[in-house]
């Protein structure tokens, strides 16, 4: 029976309940040990919901506390005039506080990007996913994957010191600092989100709709045009709104290369003029900011504008979702019935799916049976070999980006790669020396970030799915987590340096860095872990309990085992995230330069990512010193997502095994 419900009983997750003594005889049998199982059981579920609790309510507390911060410039300002004023100049001799230009910058900047990226990324995917083979499937997606590891700074750090040049000599204007530099990199950072979920929305289109549609008559293009990409337009729509989303909250690299000039363009299509944006604002001023000012008040007013940018971005990506899973999912994980009732309710699914629609609809423009021929344009075969160069020439644009980002660094940084630089503190601003005290300074943040997030995570994601029913305040905990999942990490270094540095009195120090960046990544290893735990059959559950066993013991022997590689890889990738993150600590942890390593949790540290944009911007004549920082950099993340890709890989390979 369980196998006809698609599901796989895994006995030997069971054999721990018999005693190896007697055979047969399980828990149930040893009344003994009750009371001590069920005492386990009970503080276990005690100490998870307090730990939980803990994480949840640090979650709405950051919420909370930039909302309280951000509110007061609304009262002293006005609303409308810190949404429509057009003039930001806190230090000027009348400050004002318009963040319109602001806004302006933010949008413009990220539709430009997602014009450049949407074509490329959908492209991409539907070459990942319906013309490539399987050899090239495996190089080119985790090639474009890669993208996503590249650090913001090194992105910042390539457009500062190439794309800037090459759109001034290119385009002969006096700076290439501009809205068009600034969106050409968010392009690039948008693209590898893009294309990996509309990659994952075009492979899942049943393979019944595509050999109908080629069985009627229709060839391989036609089939992707007008059968897959409608059947998986919604999760396309949701793929462009979450890269939208990845380019709303960047900061580094478009503070870099956008010229940071707080004006509307004029004329407001001109994209060689400089423009400064929401994110980059706060990188900007936050550090030179006093406490309690108006000034204060209305960065943090920025930053509630952003939350509810982020906000309106996620409810849009939850609406989409819950619209894929409640038109597509029905149809393709139908519940375990009778046979009879089975097909009535997929036939039924099938109808109401969009799926069905597409399909159906595809049918009376590919079957050349039913239909007399239509004048075209070019004939099918043609068409199909211009999209597909199309297609092809989509991907090859991404990966030879990719190359000459690369390559850009790693032949200039090489040369700098000596014992000396690997091992040696920094001399003359960074001018000369090393970067050791960068490299310990990073490893010191993401293990103390690691340290404060991944247990929190874990006993939350652990409590709300085993302990806890779906209930409005459960699905408003995860609204709230995903909010700051989705939230710019510079809002994080807003909260770290306001209520770390400043309100706790930590100072700019190891451990504020480390709490920020451990907050940053919390919602991500909440929201990866409980999706682990939700793959886990609730059969396995049953079964556990079926022979005695309790909660606790169902969990720990049972449920997390299977769920490990799932929680890994979220692991990996938050690792990765944090040691690539410059805006949560450029003023919570870091410094300049320093020769010497921390000798407590309460002193400032280096860091790779905040030095590469020192160096960058603050200190000239460190050529190879910048390239060298940003190889070292650029090997260490990618190195943490390659490992998350091949541990993806291999869990996948062993569930099909």
């Amino acid at each position: 029976m369980a196998k006809k419900c698609g599901t796989r009983a895994r006995f030997q997750d069971f054999r721990w309940l018999r005693d190896p003594g007697e055979g047969a005889s399980s828990a149930i049998d040893r009344p003994s040990a009750g009371p001590n199982r069920r005492f386990v059981d009970q503080v276990t579920g005690k100490l998870l919901f307090f730990v939980a609790l803990f994480a949840i309510v640090t979650v709405l507390f950051i919420i909370v506390f930039l909302l309280r911060d951000g509110y007061q410039v609304f009262f002293e300002v006005g609303i409308w005039n810190f949404l429509a004023g057009q003039d930001w100049n806190p230090a000027g001799r009348h400050p004002a506080y318009g963040v319109l230009p602001l806004i302006t910058g933010t949008v413009l900047v990220t539709a430009l990007a997602m014009v450049i990226a949407v074509p490329l990324s959908i492209g991409s995917a539907i070459f990942i996913a319906e013309i490539a083979g399987p050899r090239i499937k495996t190089v080119v997606k985790p090639a474009i994957e890669l993208l996503a590891g590249i650090p913001s700074v090194v992105y910042g750090f390539f457009g500062l010191i190439l794309l800037t040049d090459w759109i001034r000599i290119a385009f002969d204007q006096p700076s290439g600092s501009s809205w068009l530099a600034g969106s050409i990199l968010l392009a690039i950072m948008a693209i590898p989100t893009i294309t990996s979920v509309a990659e994952d929305a075009i492979s899942s289109v049943p393979r019944e709709f595509r050999e109908g549609s080629l069985a009627l008559g229709a060839n391989h293009w036609q089939t992707i045009k007008n059968v897959i990409v409608p059947g998986a337009l919604s999760g396309i729509s949701a793929a462009v709104i979450l890269g939208m989303g990845r380019a709303i909250g960047e900061t580094m690299a478009v503070l870099m290369v956008t010229g940071n000039a707080a004006v509307i363009p004029d004329p407001i299509f001109d994209v060689f003029s400089p423009v400064r944006t929401l994110t980059g604002t706060l990188g900007i001023e936050m550090g030179e900011v006093a406490f309690g000012s108006l000034h204060y008040h209305a960065l943090f007013g920025v930053a509630v504008v952003l939350l509810l940018i982020t906000l309106a971005v996620n409810s849009a990506a939850r609406v989409v979702v819950s619209r894929i899973q409640g038109t597509q999912g029905v149809t393709w994980a139908a519940p375990c019935r009778t046979p009879e009732t089975s097909v009535r309710g997929m036939k039924g699914a099938l109808r109401r799916s969009s799926l069905y629609r597409a399909f159906t609809a595809a049918l009376s423009r590919t079957t050349p049976l039913t239909r007399r021929p239509q004048t075209r344009i070019f004939h099918p075969k043609t068409a199909q070999r211009c999209a597909f160069f199309l297609v092809s020439l989509s991907v090859a644009i991404v990966l030879v980006v990719l190359g000459v980002i690369l390559v850009e660094i790693v032949v200039n940084g090489a040369g700098a790669l000596t014992w000396e630089f690997l091992t040696g503190s920094p001399k003359d601003l960074g001018r000369a020396g090393g970067i050791f005290p960068a490299i310990a300074g990073t490893l010191c943040l993401v293990g103390g970030a690691l340290a404060v997030a991944l247990p929190l995570g874990i006993a939350t994601a652990v409590y709300l799915i085993e302990y806890t029913a779906e209930t409005p305040l459960t699905r408003g905990i995860r609204a709230a987590v995903d909010l700051l999942n989705g939230t710019p990490s510079i809002v994080f270094g807003l909260f770290g340096f306001a209520f770390l540095v400043l309100f706790l009195n930590l100072g700019v120090s190891m451990i504020a860095g480390q709490i920020t960046l451990g907050l940053m990544i919390l919602p991500t290893i909440i929201r990866t872990t409980e999706e682990s735990l939700r793959s886990i059959p609730h059969s396995l559950r049953e079964g556990s309990y079926a022979l005695g066993a309790t909660k606790w013991q169902t969990i720990r022997r049972v449920v997390l085992p299977p769920a490990i590689p799932g929680i890994l890889t979220g692991a990996i990738l938050s690792i990765g995230r944090a040691a690539g993150e410059t805006a949560p600590i450029m003023f919570t942890a870091t410094v300049c330069s320093s020769k010497f390593l921390p000798s407590s949790l309460t002193e400032p540290v280096m860091a790779l990512p905040y030095h590469l944009f020192i160096l960058t911007t603050s200190v000239p004549g460190a050529s190879t010193q910048k390239f060298g920082t940003a190889l070292v950099l650029l090997l260490m993340v990618l190195s943490i997502y390659l490992v998350a890709i091949l541990v993806r890989r291999r869990y996948h390979r062993t569930t099909v095994m």
